[in-house]
């Protein structure tokens, strides 16, 4: 069971480092339908979700928005019709922290339902 969906996020502030390459190996076992994708120098989580149209990717799209503000962390998100991609990355610590998989898992749990 995923247990990223519970933790919780702390502050960026507190974020520190990038995680090491074996962290990340070890917790994106926890999030297969995510990819570690190198872009503009930094390490980010990526996917891409599908949906039947575009009014249901949008409302998708502000989900992940509306949980973004809640927690302070926010990913880029890229709207199109018929699916949105979603990349989580930590800008403070250079790369992949804890908190951008939690966010990754409960972005999945929106789209899941």
């Amino acid at each position: 069971m995923n247990e990223l969906k519970h933790m919780a996020c702390v502050p960026c502030a507190e974020a520190g480092s990038p995680l090491a390459a074996d962290e990340i190996d070890r917790l994106r076992q926890e999030l297969p339908d995510w990819e570690v994708v190198t872009e503009e120098g930094m390490v980010r989580l990526r996917r891409t979700f599908t949906f039947p149209d575009f009014g249901q990717a949008l409302a998708f799209t502000n989900r992940v928005g509306e949980l973004a503000e809640a927690e302070g962390h926010h990913p880029r998100l890229v709207t199109e019709w018929g699916r949105v991609t979603v990349e989580w990355w930590t800008h403070s610590a250079g790369g992949l922290h804890r908190n951008d998989f939690i966010m990754a898992a409960r972005t999945g749990g929106l789209h899941e339902g």
